[in-house]
């Protein structure tokens, strides 16, 4: 008897439909984008030309931008580094209280937006500070902002990019199998020793891997440079391409595109180095017996959730307040009490102005428009790589990485690039419309959103799917019935975390907005550089309150999601096996660590 040809089966049944799509997204949103931006840095005008590239990135400007955005994204790294791996291990390790409020309210200020953290560090600071002006210890008038210069990104970006440390660190401890604590345990190994000599020579993948993270994020800052650096003439390369495309247009794209183009190397072989690094990790997780916190503090509990606290209160705390302090006042300046206390800064930027009003209304249409398609898009994608992309899967999802390792600056150049002129065939150009932002936010998150619906395609059971294949169900009848509720909150979890990132940025729009299309990134930048400091503390507060909400809905979500899908869970073996009960998927109820010392063996 003769076997079924399985190419024609696979065809009858859609699969060679769902894997076109999967290379048309990829070729689209990351391939199309990358190579439009190298064609344009080393063929200006189509013809090949490197020593054009090599005149604008030997300029006097591009060196000295070169070697300032060198400069602050190593130092702002040996910042980020020891305070996000401290952060790690007294929550990943320590019986200290309060672990996952503390992990939240850490990576939350890692997901407000940098140009954000920025002016609340500038309001901070200064002669013109509210809470300095309050309490009485505001420097001399007329005196420099102290937050401005390198000084000041420097500090800023370090404290900002501590969370990425601490996510990736975290994610190393959840790998570790408990055996290694209990064997240094039975030897008499105090707590400290442990972590010194066990656990930190089996994460060094991890931490050259988060240093690499945080040097490559304070590469493509924008945000924080543009509002600390440039109005002292401290310019990062970021900061330089945005100058030149606003000063000079579109005539200087091929200096700008190679100006990207080195930004984009650094940033790629960065990134490569880091992932090359975790994956020759040998640390595996034994999935019935994974870390969990063994040090008992004692006496010393009240000591280390003080420093904990201390650090939450400069990152995000602080910060905050005083964002806060100059909204309430009627001029940025002022001191705050009850005799300036005023709610006009916020009654101003939602009600009266136009243009933050439309900001807002853009922002929410375009972020929000943006990842509920990544959403809808993250199923089919998912189950393509996964089901259907026996070879080329590692391939696809490597590129499907491009265009969120690409610095926004860079990205939005490429789209530039790719849209200045008309779309072949149609005539339409997307060029100066809201279309060509939805673009960006599309190719830069769609590796975001992908994650978790990958992770949670991994777990479905092939089974059902074989039944409904034999019973005549076609694909995208199974991917509807029996895919699409398994994958439905991690597609709605994926599409949160885009829309959280996309909402308030200002590295992509920054370049791509045109009169009309602002969106709140942008118009929050605008207000600073206007002069109008309390309005965009009142803008910046309203993006902060929003973007803590999409974290409590993610957060809200959490049980229904891949273990590791939120970065600020603090799970322990329990957690898992009580989500995994929940999800009433098979698992085993795993043993407790206990926290007393083990004596060791005579």
């Amino acid at each position: 008897m003769r076997r079924s040809t399985p190419s024609r089966s696979f065809l009858e049944r859609g699969g060679f439909g769902l894997l076109a799509l999967v290379v048309l997204i990829v070729f689209a949103f990351d391939v199309l984008p990358a190579a439009r931006l190298l064609l344009t840095a080393l063929a200006p005008g189509g013809v090949f030309n490197p020593d054009a590239a090599l005149a604008a990135l030997s300029s006097r400007s591009a060196v000295n931008a070169t070697r300032a955005t060198l400069e602050t994204a190593f130092l702002s790294s040996l910042i980020a580094v020891p305070l996000g791996v401290v952060m790690a291990f007294a929550l990943g390790v320590t019986d200290m209280r309060g672990r996952r409020l503390v992990s939240f309210l850490f990576v939350l200020s890692v997901m407000i937006s940098p140009q954000v953290m920025a002016l609340a560090f500038l309001h901070l600071a200064g002669p013109a500070s509210p809470i300095l002006n309050t309490i009485g210890l505001a420097p001399q008038a007329g005196s420099a902002n102290p937050m401005l210069g390198r000084g000041g990104i420097v500090l800023v970006i370090g404290l900002h990019h501590a969370p990425l440390v601490y996510v990736v660190m975290s994610a190393g401890l959840k790998r570790i199998p408990s055996a290694v604590v209990e064997a240094a345990r039975i030897d008499g190994a105090h707590p400290m020793r442990i972590v010194t000599d066990h656990l930190l020579p089996l994460l060094r993948p991890h931490l050259v891997g988060a240093a690499l993270l945080a040097f490559v994020a304070g590469i493509g800052n924008f945000g924080i440079p543009a509002l600390l650096g440039a109005p002292v003439n401290y310019l990062t390369l970021p900061v330089l391409i945005y100058r030149r495309l606003s000063s000079f247009g579109t005539g200087t794209l091929s200096d700008v595109a190679a100006l990207g183009l080195l930004v984009a190397v650094i940033a790629i072989v960065c990134v490569a180095a880091s992932q090359l690094l975790m994956r020759r990790s040998s640390v595996h997780l034994e999935e019935d017996a994974p870390l969990q916190p063994f040090w008992p503090l004692g006496r010393g509990r009240a000591a280390t959730e003080t420093i904990v606290a201390l650090v939450i209160g400069l990152t995000l705390v602080l910060p905050m307040l005083s964002l806060l302090a100059s909204a309430l006042v009627p001029s940025y300046g002022m001191p705050l009490n009850l005799a300036t206390i005023t709610l006009d800064n916020f009654t101003e930027v939602l009600a009266r102005q136009d243009v933050t009003i439309r900001a807002f209304t853009n922002s929410l249409l375009y972020a929000g428009g943006a990842a509920g398609l990544l959403a809808i898009l993250s199923v089919p994608l998912a189950y393509g790589l996964v089901r259907l992309m026996a070879y080329g899967r590692t391939a696809a999802i490597a590129l499907l990485e491009i265009s969120y390792v690409l610095p926004g600056i860079v990205l939005a150049i490429a789209c530039i690039l790719l849209f200045l002129k008309p779309l072949p065939l149609v005539g339409v150009s997307l060029y100066a419309t809201p279309w060509i932002i939805v673009f960006a936010y599309l190719a830069r998150f769609l590796s975001v959103t992908l994650k978790p619906v990958l992770a949670g395609m991994e777990q479905v059971d092939m089974a059902q799917e074989e039944a409904a294949a034999i019973d005549g169900a076609r694909l995208t009848q199974r991917l509807v019935d029996i895919v699409l509720p398994s994958l439905l909150p991690a597609a709605v979890a994926g599409g949160l975390m885009a829309f959280l990132l996309a909402f308030s940025e200002l590295t992509v729009s920054a370049l791509l907005w045109s009169a009309g299309t602002e969106t709140i990134g942008v118009v929050l930048y605008n207000l600073e550089e206007a002069g109008l400091a309390s309005q965009a503390s009142a803008v910046a507060v309203v993006i902060v309150a929003v973007v803590t909400v999409a974290m409590l809905a993610l957060d809200a979500l959490g049980q229904y999601l891949p273990a590791g899908t939120l970065p600020w869970h603090c799970e322990t073996a329990g957690d898992r096996y009580l989500k995994a009960k929940a999800l009433h998927a098979p698992a085993r109820a795993p043993a407790i660590t206990r926290l007393k010392p083990k004596p060791a063996l005579s």
